[in-house]
């Protein structure tokens, strides 16, 4: 579950202006990136002109985007692009790199160590789009206290952390995915997402959501939502949150691309 990260007066416009991803302070960019880039998640894959990289311009290239905070408390904005060849990890041998990018597992739990020598669990996954390993540190991953109404046992968050499919009552399932624009993927087109913040609900709603890894979305199945759901939607409008970002005005006009 990804909470918003980052305000938008926080980001960088004049980095985002010159990849033509703001302009005269607006940004120019769908709903569906805008909430990926504010939740700290990776946008989908767009295609961005006038880089420099390294003292090189780069006429036009295609990528992701995302945004880090650097040791200074400033917002980095990251490009992602499409690599010829992916970068296989040291944590990886050959047989499960090419698991991951040949689509046949969707991701491998491993542990490694860091530089100080402690030990920490780590998701990994491939994004076929741009050919690159994404790694997640499991214990930073915000598994949800309750998806649909219906409260996560200990094991189930468990499960959610470390990529795993959950199952509800309602015979809802997800999982997390780093490589997924939503960050979740699930056999309903939509769920909502709760977690407990100073003692109040902050919710989360996921809209047109992937199918699960290696499956496709029954029609039917995906868009009959339980009572959970719509009980979820009713509270959610009771307190009027406004972790959707839906708040946010933007122009529909962009010069990005798909």
């Amino acid at each position: 579950m990804n909470l918003i990260s980052f305000k938008e007066n926080d980001l960088p416009f004049r980095e985002l202006e010159t990849i033509g991803l703001a302009a005269g302070g607006q940004l120019l960019l769908n709903v569906n990136d805008l909430k990926a880039l504010l939740s700290g998640r990776r946008t989908g894959l767009m295609h961005l002109e006038n880089l420099e990289a390294e003292g090189i311009q780069i006429k036009a290239i295609d990528a992701k985007v995302s945004l880090r905070q650097n040791d200074q408390g400033k917002i980095d904005l990251l490009i992602h692009p499409i690599y010829r060849k992916p970068d296989t990890p040291d944590f990886l041998d050959d047989n499960e790199a090419q698991q991951l990018e040949k689509g046949e597992v969707e991701n491998f739990l491993k542990t490694t160590t860091d530089n100080k020598g402690n030990k920490k669990e780590i998701l990994v996954e491939y994004d076929s789009e741009t050919r690159e390993f994404i790694v997640s540190d499991t214990e930073k991953i915000m598994a949800p206290d309750m998806v649909n109404n219906e409260f996560l046992t200990l094991a189930q968050k468990e499960k959610y952390r470390k990529g795993k499919e959950v199952e509800l009552a309602d015979r809802s399932k997800f999982n997390y995915s780093g490589t997924d624009l939503n960050g979740i993927r699930s056999n309903k087109l939509a769920l909502i997402a709760s977690i407990v913040i100073d003692g109040g609900l902050s919710y989360m709603v996921y809209k047109g959501l992937n199918a699960l890894f290696g499956e496709n979305h029954d029609a039917k199945e995906a868009g009959s939502l339980s009572p959970g759901y719509y009980n979820a939607v009713a509270d959610m409008e009771d307190e009027r949150p406004v972790v959707t970002n839906d708040h946010i005005r933007f122009d529909s006009k962009s010069r990005v691309s798909r």
